[in-house]
């Protein structure tokens, strides 16, 4: 297979051979100049190589030449869901990191369902990626397990399973972060919209909360911890139960900026109002919630020094960055929706 380009000045292509041709060189010595994988030569020779490619048009043909190596320069990219702002933000970010390094990166969705995970990861694979990174790591499941037995190069990112290498942020320190926000306002009653329990993230925040409330001096109440999904609506029922509750709390951690929207639209259904009866605190900090009526104090992750972490195991993969969980550092953001305990 040649690596060539179209030349619109003959209407043909143009070749590694018409390149030689009008430098008086040979084809492997052009092959060799043009390879951007190999130290850049400086000398005579290769400058007039560069400027005779340069004036002639060619462009190298980077799938043919990956293709001849057995790659793809392609990474698979599992998600549960890309209506997940979360999940969109991820990927945009992997997207970024790939182009920076010559590569591109495709996405699958699975709806946090195991077995579809295991089909996107077979189709992704059989298209030829060179790699995956999968945001859908369970608890519950050892799909991780089965990749490594099969030798595929992955990487996971924003959930860990403890021992797969990964990308993710400091998710014990934001829940903690996001709690000692809520004590230093003066709240005591902190409810805890707890996310899924097959998920590192919102498992490991929610350690971050008990933790938080221990160093105060506090046991976490379990009729103020709800588990819940990642959507909207799961966090609208449970900001439900905790504010039917005789003593309801006075403030809500919740795990995801989403379930903090639907605590919200609980929480003013009630006729209640944010923060001046519930103080509230999300997590991510996804672009819609500083445009609220009542901006969303939120824990912000680093998604693109994640995603670059990410491709950086992945491109490492099997060697030294086996089993190496990379922790990105969360920060709190505060807006309107906390104040002080009346």
């Amino acid at each position: 297979m040649t690596s060539e380009t179209e030349d619109p000045k003959r209407g043909g292509r143009v070749t590694l051979h018409d390149v030689a041709a009008a430098a008086g060189v040979s084809k492997s010595t052009v092959s060799r100049i043009l390879d951007e994988r190999l130290p850049r030569a400086n000398n005579p020779t290769a400058d007039r190589v560069r400027q005779v490619a340069t004036e002639l048009g060619y462009m190298r043909d980077v799938a043919a030449a990956n293709l001849r190596r057995g790659q793809s320069l392609t990474i698979g990219v599992i998600v549960p869901r890309l209506t997940d702002t979360v999940m969109a933000m991820l990927y945009e970010s992997l997207a970024r990191a790939c182009s920076r390094v010559g590569r591109f990166a495709i996405v699958a969705t699975t709806d946090d369902n195991p077995d579809a995970v295991r089909t996107a990861a077979d189709s992704l694979l059989r298209r030829g990626v060179d790699g995956l990174v999968l945001a859908t790591a369970r608890d519950d499941d050892d799909f991780t397990a089965e990749l490594q037995d099969r030798g595929v190069p992955f990487v996971l990112a924003l959930r860990t399973d403890g021992h797969s290498p990964s990308s993710v942020g400091d998710d014990q320190l934001g829940g903690y972060l996001a709690t000692r926000h809520l004590l230093d306002l003066g709240h005591r009653r902190i409810g805890l919209i707890a996310g899924p329990a097959f998920a590192s993230s919102s498992r490991l925040r929610a350690e971050g909360y008990r933790q938080a409330l221990s160093e105060a001096g506090h046991d976490a109440d379990p009729e103020l911890v709800v588990a819940s999904t990642f959507g909207i609506e799961s966090g609208a029922e449970a900001a439900e139960i905790l504010l039917s509750l005789p003593a309801p709390p006075t403030a809500i951690f919740a795990v995801n900026d989403n379930t903090a929207i639907g605590a919200m639209s609980t929480i003013l259904r009630r006729g209640l109002t944010v923060p001046g009866d519930v103080s509230l605190i999300g997590y991510n900090d996804i672009p819609l919630v500083s445009l609220l009526p009542t901006p969303l104090a939120t824990v912000r992750v680093p998604f693109d020094q994640i995603a670059f972490e990410a491709l950086d195991l992945l491109a490492h993969a099997g060697g030294a960055a086996q089993g190496e969980i990379r922790k990105a550092t969360p920060t709190v953001i505060p807006r309107q929706s906390t104040a002080r305990c009346r």
